[in-house]
């Protein structure tokens, strides 16, 4: 990303004046290697922060991947983020759910979807609904089980 603002910022400068902006390409790659080594910029930090933010706000693994790759992200580095958010979530206590099952419970709270609905809505939006949740990119049988299961108030989640 770093690297995309820089090339941004001097295509616009030498619009202005004029000049070939190829002229400054070895400055972008000087800078981003300067902030590298300087622990400025570091990728797996990044990917680990986003990731955690996207959880919370209901993001499914696939969902999660694809932002991550757009903000500049390679497959190795977010397949790594990934891995060690499964390896947290096993070590945390066994009573909790994975992460994707409550990234799903996020989604659907946020969206009012299923068990979030009103009573008298939620068998006539049941379709609807599955098909949000599929759009998210959660799995038929996990948005299957939100949708037609119990909501979960703020307490379940290890909110003390």
């Amino acid at each position: 990303m770093l690297r995309r603002v820089l090339a941004r910022r001097i295509e616009r400068r030498c619009r202005s004046r004029d000049e070939d902006p190829g002229a400054h390409a070895g400055l972008i790659e000087e800078t981003v290697a300067r902030a590298q080594r300087a622990g400025l910029v570091d990728d797996a930090r990044f990917a680990a922060a986003r990731l955690r933010g996207l959880r919370r706000r209901g993001t499914s693994t696939r969902q999660a991947q694809a932002r991550l790759a757009a903000k500049g992200i390679d497959a190795e580095t977010i397949a790594a983020t990934l891995a060690v958010e499964r390896e947290e979530a096993e070590g945390a206590e066994a009573g909790e759910a994975d992460t994707e099952e409550r990234a799903a419970r996020a989604y659907a709270r946020r969206r009012r979807l299923g068990p979030y609905r009103r009573p008298d809505a939620r068998e006539a939006h049941r379709e609807r609904d599955l098909a949000a949740m599929a759009r998210a990119g959660f799995s038929y049988r996990l948005a299957k089980d939100i949708i037609g299961g119990e909501a979960e108030d703020a307490s379940s989640h290890g909110e003390e």
